[in-house]
């Protein structure tokens, strides 16, 4: 829903619920895309999107309810009843079930389960045992799966029989006798081959699974790269356990991606935009910046140590800033590219080699222009000043060096973090930022001392 719609509706909808048009608001809401539904709750207040929720019919308020984000669905959660949250529970696939039962007291949880059938019951309680950030934690367990002795006829029989709890099905897996996962049925070879054809020979047998305890952003990872829109899950001895579609891998790559930003403004990942507990999130955030606080005395210290150098050449110091400026941006262009394709996968230990050698090509170049546009401002505004062209000339050096350094620090800091199993992602940014203040000043301040007991 475009921008300028949303708002038109989201003041037609706050007018009907003032006026408590519940006729028309019910119509409204049954003819309007569930995702469209969770866009107009993000831009009502509280109350109106508790009240509009309450009149959702259960599969509607399933679908709205596993989209919304984390802060929309804890209120929404706070304001149902019993009754009415297990019907809605029970219209979800069991991975949505799971997640949102997994949300609740432990209390409330177990009530809940006990008031849906028994089957739903016992899948959502074996997916709340696996860790939430796993393939197992993130599977459903609607799959539709054929023996590979099965005919073409048989298959179709047993893909009618299952396919009514499945909500959509992209692949049919293919097991043996002894239950475990041997290949896909091709839907296509499935409609136009004859029915007496064996499912086996015609199945793929080159299979892409993940374990049950692989890490979600693996999944991620391999779903990218085999072009896969659902991905089985195997467990030890290679039996089916459950499936992962292509919408459970989007919500795993948003959130790794929100967490590694996260990470690199040096917050931890479990902070929420709307956590509550101040003293919970300065926990989570104080030791990055005392880090930082130790790193900006030192760089204090190294003026200190300068301080009869710029008492000398005061205009040296107008050009701290500027110099420190373009070092950090230099170094953080070059630690996101890094962090990011660590993460991806597209960049690995072995081969880093390459990629950090590019990024000291793209330095150079960087340094060259950047220092240059320097010496010539110092060239063309501080004619008056005696010597400004040497000067302009140690500026422009200092900024080339500099440049190099941080952008350099930004390249090999995440490698270095990744070797030693520390994630990139939640401290580059620190590091980047105090050493660039650290060797950025030793650089400019140590050259503007040479080019003081030069001409002076």
């Amino acid at each position: 829903m475009e921008n300028s719609v949303l708002k038109e509706v989201t003041q037609n909808i706050s007018f009907l619920v003032e006026n408590r048009d519940i006729y028309t608001l019910k119509n409204l809401l049954l003819s309007t895309h569930p995702a469209d539904i969770v866009d107009l709750f993000h831009n009502l207040d509280e109350k109106k999107m508790v009240y509009l929720f309450s009149l959702l019919p259960s599969d509607l308020a399933s679908e709205v309810l596993a989209d919304l984000d984390d802060y929309s669905r804890e209120l929404v959660l706070e304001n149902l009843e019993e009754n009415r949250l297990t019907q809605i529970v029970e219209e979800m696939d069991s991975d949505d079930a799971t997640d949102i039962v997994s949300e609740l007291s432990a209390e409330k949880a177990e009530k809940i389960l006990q008031n849906i059938d028994i089957e739903d019951s016992e899948e959502v309680r074996e997916l709340l045992q696996y860790e939430e950030d796993t393939a197992g934690g993130i599977m459903a367990l609607e799959y539709i799966q054929v023996n590979q002795n099965s005919t073409l006829d048989e298959a179709i029989q047993e893909i009618r029989r299952q396919g009514e709890d499945v909500e959509e099905i992209y692949y049919v897996y293919v097991i043996d006798d002894n239950e475990k996962l041997v290949g896909i049925l091709p839907l296509k070879q499935l409609i136009l081959m004859p029915g007496k054809t064996r499912v086996i020979d015609i199945m793929e047998k080159d299979l892409v699974t993940v374990s049950e305890d692989t890490d979600q952003e693996e999944v991620a990872n391999i779903a990218k790269k085999y072009d896969m829109v659902a991905i089985p899950v195997v467990d030890p001895d290679g039996r089916l356990s459950g499936r992962i579609t292509i919408d459970d891998i989007m919500d795993v790559v948003d959130e790794e991606a929100s967490e590694d930003i996260h990470r690199m403004a040096g917050i931890a990942n479990d902070e929420e935009i709307h956590e509550t507990s101040a003293m919970k999130v300065s926990r989570t955030r104080l030791p990055w910046l005392l880090f930082a606080f130790v790193g900006e005395i030192g760089s204090a210290m190294i003026m200190s140590s300068f301080q009869a150098s710029l008492e000398k050449i005061i205009i040296a110091s107008f050009f701290i800033p500027i110099i420190m400026a373009m070092g950090g941006n230099a170094g953080i262009q070059s630690s996101t590219i890094m962090v990011r394709g660590l993460a991806l996968g597209d960049i690995g230990l072995r081969h880093a080699k390459r990629q950090v050698f590019r990024e000291f090509r793209v330095s150079v170049i960087n340094g060259v222009v950047c220092g240059t546009l320097l010496m010539l401002v110092i060239g063309v505004w501080f004619t008056s000043m005696d010597h400004h062209l040497e000067f302009g000339a140690m500026l422009g050096i200092s900024m080339f060096f500099i440049v190099i350094n941080a952008t350099l620090v930004g390249a090999v800091i995440p490698l270095f973090l990744k070797r030693v199993k520390i994630d990139p992602a939640i401290a580059t940014g620190p590091f980047i930022t105090t050493s660039n203040d650290i060797f950025g000043l030793l650089i400019y301040l140590g050259l503007a001392t040479l080019f003081l007991q030069h001409y002076a």
